[in-house]
């Protein structure tokens, strides 16, 4: 099978996925919560288990602490996932403004021709990640799984578009 129809394939399968999401964002934000979940607790017991190749005392004693922080934050979350949604979309709408207005920055002192879309990129998320915050907490439950739908929904438009390798420059 070509890259072209392997492409066109994963397209439409996160054309699909993207749908879900944002046809059911409440369902699609809590697996998501659940799964980051699952990979804290998978990052502290990996933690833990490197206790062996630690030579001394002090790396030993901060590598537990990072596997037990880990895993504690796992069993919050994994406990109670609506709350950690509602955690989480405090976090996404920061995380989206402050990568928004580092987007204009460095669209304002790009000299390249894409500049002008670098900061359109900037001004659009800085306006998602605001309105995440200013809404918080009452955008919670649906939030978190509509944004995930729409950057799937973008990640199929960009693979579709995406040039043959022999199209590369």
């Amino acid at each position: 099978m070509n890259s072209l129809v392997q492409r066109r394939i994963a397209a439409v399968l996160l054309f699909i996925a993207a749908a879900i999401a944002i046809v059911l964002p409440f369902a699609s934000a809590t697996l998501l919560t659940v799964a980051l979940g699952g990979v804290a607790c998978a990052a502290g017991i990996g933690q833990l288990l490197r206790l062996g190749g630690e030579g001394g005392l002090q790396g030993k004693v901060f590598r537990s602490l990072s596997g037990l922080l880990y895993i504690g934050a796992a069993l919050w979350i994994l406990i109670d996932p609506i709350d950690s949604e509602i955690s989480l979309t405090l976090f996404a709408g920061v995380l989206l403004l402050v990568e928004g207005v580092m987007e204009l920055a460095g669209g304002a002192a790009s000299s390249s021709p894409l500049g002008g879309l670098v900061v359109f990129d900037g001004v659009i998320t800085a306006i998602f990640g605001l309105l995440l915050v200013i809404e918080w907490p009452s955008d919670s439950i649906w939030a978190l799984g509509t944004l995930f739908g729409a950057a799937l929904f973008l990640s199929a438009l960009n693979l579709l578009r995406t040039p043959k390798p022999a199209e590369t420059p």
